[in-house]
This record gives C-alpha cells, structure tokens and sequence, in this order.
C-alpha cells in the first residue's frame, strides 16, 4: 500500500479552525440575523389561526391554476390540520420560504451575470459544478461548526443546495433570447439596462421561473435533512420516526412535506405560463413600465417575437 497521502482533510479542517478562531464574530451575527429572519416569517405563518392561511392560500391558489387547484389546496391543508402537523408545516414552510428567497436574490444576478460575460460564466460554472455534485450531508458539517445547531445550518446548507440550478437556468434562458430581437433593441438606440429589462428578461421569463420552481423543490428535498441538525417542523418529525422505527409519524409528516412541495410547485409553475394573473405580475416586474416611446417600441417588438416563435 502507497504510504504518500494528501492531507486535505486536515487542511480543510485548519482552515475551517481559523475560520472559526478568527472570524467568529462576522459568522455569529450572520446566524442572528438568519435567525431574525426566520422567527419573522415563522410568526406570520403560526401566529393567525389555520383558517386565516389556508384562505390565503387558497386565494393564491385559484388566482394561481382556477378553482380546482384551489379546492384540492384546501382539502390537502386542512389534512395537514387533520394529523396534527400545522405548526410543523408552517415551521417548515417558513424555513423554505426564507432560503429559497436568499437563493433566487443571489442566483438571478449571477444567471444574468453569466449571460453577459463569458468570463463570469467560465468562473461560476465549475463553482455551481462543485455545489450540485457535493452531497448535501457534507454542507452540514461547516455549517454546524460556524452557525452551531438549530434552524441556520439548515438555511445555509439549504441555500448552497438548491442555488445552482437558478443560475444555470437564468443563464440559459437569457441566453436563449433571439439576436436579432436583441440587435433591434440595439437598433432603436435601447440601452443594455433596457434591452435587459424589456426584451431579454420577459422572453427569458418562463426559464427562469422554471429555475425558480427547482430552487424551491431543491429546498423541499433539504427538509429532513435540516431536521438532523435541529431545524425541526416536519424534517424533526421524519427523523424522530427514524429513530423510533414510528411509521405513522414518518407517514404524517412525509404526506404533510408532499402536500407543501406540489402546492408550491404548482404555484410557482403558474408564473411562468403565458396566461393567467401571477404571469401578467411576473412580466410587469420583469418590463418595468413602459412610458416612452422608445419603450413602448420595445416592448411592441418583444411582444411580436412572442406572438411569433409560439406560432411556429
């Protein structure tokens, strides 16, 4: 046996002790503030009575997909009261909210960053490599030493998790925006900010939700494992079944985590669809408004490039 060995494990384990040694302090306020963040939404979510967020979420869901996504929403919450799992969902719920909020502010930018420079790209690409392809259980390991047990290691960890597949998406579909849609803005003498705005992000509109969705069905997936490292709501529940061999705890809780991941999925799929209520929001926010008529232009020719490639 080859006696040569490459200690990176121990480097990465001094590295990490300096870490810790030495700017602890900037990691601690770091937890403090994920934490505040966190009890914030978490107390929206708990605090009204369950009925008061099921019509909220029923009011979102029929916006969203019409009536019957509405009724089947309602019939699967109020399931979730029926097992008792309300105020773990909620915890759950919240704990997604808040990382997947995180990961699509720092992976749009850096999608759109990657799409403009492909030196940014070239740098970004084997990051998110590394990320995708490292398991999930290892993000644990320095997020528990840095942020300590409790609900931020599993922010954390979650967050790297499910960041990739937002920027690799927002890249592609930013990418996938026609040239010569792109060199007629150029044309009519639109800034790279506006042609950005008004062409490249509204016909980039339903990647980048797609990416959207996947960054929220990753944070979905990281749920039990958060509850490993003492995150709780329904991942808590699924590991104590573990460790009790309890199949009728881990069924309520595993339904319960099915139930919030289609909802979602279907929520957040109905943005980037080219018809209905959420879809008309997301293009206004994407567009911005157009009050020239430079602008108007514009978004007259994005539009005609929609109507156009779905015709063909």
């Amino acid at each position: 046996m080859n006696d040569f060995r490459i200690p990176l494990g121990d480097l990465a384990k001094e590295a990490l002790d300096f870490v810790t040694d030495n700017l602890g302090f900037i990691f601690s306020a770091l937890r403090d503030f994920f934490l505040g963040i966190y009890e914030s939404v978490e107390w929206v979510l708990i605090t009204p009575p369950f009925w008061v967020i099921i019509v909220i979420a029923v009011v979102f869901a029929f916006l969203a997909r019409g009536w019957i996504f509405a009724v089947g929403s309602a019939l699967a919450l109020v399931l979730i009261v029926g097992v008792d799992q309300w105020e773990n969902a909620m915890e759950s719920l919240a704990l997604i909210l808040v990382a997947s909020a995180i990961a699509i502010v720092l992976s749009i930018p850096l999608g759109v960053a990657a799409a403009r420079s492909n030196v940014v790209s070239s740098i970004v690409r084997p990051v998110l490599d590394f990320m995708q392809t490292t398991p999930a259980f290892v993000y644990l390991i320095p997020a528990l030493l840095l942020f300590r047990v409790g609900v931020v290691p599993g922010i954390i960890a979650t967050v790297i998790f499910s960041l990739a597949p937002g920027v690799r998406l927002t890249e592609l579909g930013i990418r996938g925006v026609d040239s010569e849609v792109v060199e007629a803005g150029q044309a009519f003498g639109a800034s790279p900010w506006r042609i950005l705005r008004q062409i490249q992000l509204p016909l980039a509109l339903p990647t980048i939700m797609a990416g959207v969705n996947q960054v929220i069905m990753l944070s979905l997936s990281m749920v039990v494992i958060a509850g490993m490292v003492g995150a709780g709501g329904l991942g808590g529940d699924v590991v104590a079944s573990l460790n009790r061999i309890d199949v009728g705890l881990g069924v309520e809780a595993g339904v319960s985590v099915v139930i919030l991941a289609i909802y979602l999925d279907r929520l957040t799929s109905a943005f980037g669809q080219k018809r209905g209520f959420f879809s008309s929001i997301a293009a206004r926010v994407t567009s911005g408004r157009a009050s020239a008529q430079q602008d108007r232009e514009i978004a007259i020719l994005a539009e005609g490039h929609k109507r156009s490639t779905s015709v063909l």
